[in-house]
Formats: structure tokens, C-alpha cells, sequence
């Protein structure tokens, strides 16, 4: 559960590290909690750091310390009810940044995602994970 103020890991590789979440996009159902798969606001709070030779490269660091972005959930702490009744709970709260017409910012995925994100709609952040629980 994502609420105002939460820090989340950043796992994809558009240069925020750690990011801060302001506004739970859409979700009137559970009183402004987000959860896997929910679309939220988010504030850079760590990035990476820019040196002038990565600039130029294809690779550059996409987000500046600061910046307000949109990202996805993709993992949380609290555990996540499946339909054939297991539970499933992740070490840490993690999202994936999105640009304006919600497409992934990054180009790859840093890590363990959930399996819910494909029954609502983020088949692409699946895709591009290493791996899938």
C-alpha cells in the first residue's frame, strides 16, 4: 500500500534511484492507497549523477533530482491477495517511470516484478523484467 510520502526504489534504468510518491492517480476504491499496477505521482529524490561524457551517449540520464514524474508500481511490502488465495510480499516498495503517454521511460527493468502487472495492463514492464513472481 502506497500512500502519500512513500519512498520507492526505482528499478528501471532512467537514472532516479530513489523516488517519492505525491499523488495516487485514479483510485478512489481504496482511499488514495496505491498498490501493484496503480499509477501514481512521483517526486526524484536520488539520482544518478550526470558526467559531461554520458551526455552524449545514447544511455543518458533521463531524470534530474527534483523532477515530477508518473511511474507505476511494480512492487510493495504489503502482501497482495492472489484469486487462488496466496499471498505475495516483496523486501521493498519499487516503480517504474513513465513519460506522458505512459510508455516506460527506461529501456530495461533492474529487478524481480510482480505478475499482477500484466492482468492490468503493464505487459511491456513484464516483458522486459528479469524475472516474473
Amino acid at each position: 500500500m502506497i500512500g502519500l510520502k512513500s519512498t520507492l526504489n526505482c528499478i528501471d534504468n532512467s537514472g532516479a534511484l530513489v523516488v517519492e510518491c505525491v499523488n495516487v492517480l485514479k483510485n478512489k476504491v481504496n482511499n488514495g492507497w496505491g498498490s501493484v499496477g496503480d499509477e501514481i505521482v512521483v517526486v526524484v529524490q536520488r539520482a544518478r549523477p550526470i558526467s559531461a561524457a554520458s551526455q552524449a551517449s545514447v544511455n543518458a540520464v533521463k531524470v534530474r533530482r527534483g523532477d515530477v514524474r508518473r511511474a507505476v508500481i511494480v512492487r510493495t511490502r504489503k502482501q497482495v491477495r492472489r484469486p487462488d488465495g496466496t499471498f505475495v510480499r516483496f523486501d521493498d516498495n519499487a516503480a517504474v517511470l513513465l513519460n506522458n503517454k505512459k510508455e516506460m521511460l527506461g529501456t530495461r527493468i533492474g529487478g524481480i516484478v510482480s505478475a499482477d502487472l500484466r492482468l492490468k495492463g503493464w505487459g511491456k514492464i513484464v516483458s522486459l523484467a528479469p524475472r516474473v513472481v
